[in-house]
């Protein structure tokens, strides 16, 4: 239900409790009038809310809108949960960045490209137990989870038994309202002891993959803080399957619920990699805004003047359906060239594995259409179940036949 606004006084935001995957239509009332609009937050007080293409992009390169000047404080948020000072998000730039180059090198154009097999095998694999096993199946519990997770603990050098460890943390700290705030305290205390005694482990016997790399950048290299050797790591375990599990999903979804687009897919797969950005534009991954960001300087954005110590947050949804950067923005085109979107974020916090979760999404599309062409949904569009109380918008499961 939306919430009521009165003359002159900020919005109350969200402006809906959306699960799925469509936009309240306030976004688009926002771009057109108000593009950066004062809100009022669920915690903390009140933001500007930026809504347009060309003002998020502006923004989230600004140096002067800082997301360590908000950590650990009290600013306006959308989540109960402050943004830690000592995470990497809340962390200085210099600190950031440091941490960001060292981490990119497992993200390499070359290394990801050199992924693809390996990729394409563990769908291949997960779509032969689907079919040997029959409809109907649960395509996020049988590929869209279980390929990041594979993907993540191959790189890490992980067992994939171990998933239930860091997804019990994954699902704790990307609660909004799902879990209390003792819950996701006694969550990460158990992830900090088992990332412990995993890094004891490694030194002890060290290894070749990403997980030795930063370890021996820990205690060789003298690059890394323990610190920050432990919050590499959790991000990296997080990070590497959540987001990408979640957009799978909705984009297999998007094509099923319009049939047409995954016949389309199935004739042409040569589209699948601007297909896949097209659905990363349309699909919104946040249930809501990203982490707020603080003016520490006095500056205009989008005609608003953004004074010292304001909150600023953005939608990057409502910046991907932004007509004036995209045409028939509210409509999927699989061709579209070029595709601009802002999906993975924009500037110093872009995100990371980009480029890793592309691949993963269009290795599991490229085997799905190839392999099983008569897919459908198997149940009615109206009877999915998303997730609530979480961050990340996402479905609990995703029912198919053919």
């Amino acid at each position: 239900m939306a919430c009521p606004v009165t003359a002159g006084s900020p919005r109350f935001y969200p402006f809906s409790n959306r699960l799925d995957l469509d936009i309240d239509p306030t976004y688009a009332e926002l771009r057109s009038k108000e593009p950066v609009a004062r809100v009022r937050m669920p915690y903390g007080g009140d933001a500007w809310l930026v809504t347009r293409h060309a003002d998020a992009k502006k923004a989230l390169s600004d140096p002067r809108l800082s997301i360590a000047a908000g950590a650990g404080r009290d600013v306006p948020r959308a989540s109960r949960r402050l943004q830690e000072p000592d995470g990497l998000m809340g962390l200085p730039p210099a600190a950031h960045a440091r941490l960001r180059r060292l981490a990119s090198t497992a993200f390499t154009p070359k290394r990801v490209k050199d992924m693809r097999p390996r990729v394409a095998s563990i769908a291949d694999r997960l779509l032969d137990d689907v079919l040997e096993t029959g409809p109907p199946a649960d395509l996020v519990r049988q590929l869209a989870l279980p390929v990041p997770v594979m993907i993540i603990c191959d790189m890490m050098g992980i067992g994939y038994e171990e998933q239930n460890v860091f997804r019990a943390f994954s699902d704790a700290l990307m609660s909004s309202t799902r879990y209390t705030a003792e819950e996701v305290e006694r969550a990460e205390h158990d992830f900090v002891e088992y990332l412990g005694d995993l890094l004891a482990q490694r030194r002890a016997h060290r290894s070749d993959d990403l997980l030795g790399a930063l370890i021996e950048a820990r205690d060789d290299g003298d690059r890394l803080t323990e610190q920050e050797l432990i919050m590499l790591t959790g991000g990296l375990l997080v990070g590497g399957h959540e987001t990408t599990a979640s957009q799978l999903a909705s984009h297999i979804y998007l094509l099923l619920r319009e049939r047409g687009r995954y016949e389309q897919l199935c004739a042409r797969p040569e589209l699948i990699p601007t297909a896949v950005e097209e659905l990363l534009r349309v699909a919104p991954l946040w249930a809501s805004v990203g982490p707020t960001r603080i003016a520490t300087e006095d500056l205009e954005l989008g005609g608003a003047s953004v004074r010292a110590g304001d909150a600023v947050v953005f939608s990057l949804a409502s910046a991907n359906h932004d007509e004036d950067a995209f045409g028939h923005a509210g409509e999927i085109v699989l061709d579209r060239e070029p595709n601009p979107h802002i999906a993975f974020g924009h500037g110093p916090h872009f995100c990371i594995g980009a480029s890793l979760a592309r691949l993963e999404i269009q290795a599991a599309i490229e085997a799905l259409t190839r392999r099983i062409p008569e897919l459908r949904l198997g149940v009615p569009e109206e009877e999915l179940e998303w997730n609530g109380g979480m961050m990340v918008r996402s479905l609990v499961a995703l029912p198919v036949t053919w």
